[in-house]
């Protein structure tokens, strides 16, 4: 067996695209993010008083009858989740040379962004 055919804890992880969709997606991710940036900038500029109510419209404002800032916040928040994902998910793999330590916390890390998924989701949709 060639060094180039290992298979197991030792196989060669290499290729054209490996890595390559972690890439985009962090790019993709964080240009969702700037653009939400802007809109909330944009929103915020053009309120005349910044009190509860008028956050809340800014987070509830409907187009057509669809709940367009409900939306857009949560395609916002779900980038910014799987951005943080791809980026501590390499901070462990790079960092963390225990498998087993490795292992528990990127599983810590998927519970932590679960819950934090689920309570954005119980404020935003229950306003």
């Amino acid at each position: 067996m060639s060094t180039q055919e290992r298979i197991g804890t030792k196989r060669l992880v290499v290729g054209a695209h490996y890595g390559t969709v972690d890439f985009i997606v962090q790019r993709v991710t964080a240009i969702i993010m700037a653009v939400y940036t802007i809109v909330l900038l944009v929103g915020i500029l053009f309120t005349s008083e910044i009190n509860f109510d008028s956050w809340r419209r800014l987070f509830t404002f409907t187009w057509v009858g669809l709940p367009v800032g409900q939306m857009l916040a949560t395609l916002a928040f779900f980038s910014l989740v799987w951005h943080a994902w791809i980026g501590v998910r390499d901070i462990w793999m790079d960092y963390i040379h225990s498998v087993g330590l490795r292992l528990f916390l990127q599983v810590l890390t998927i519970l932590w962004l679960v819950a934090t998924v689920v309570y954005f989701a119980k404020i935003l949709w229950s306003l």
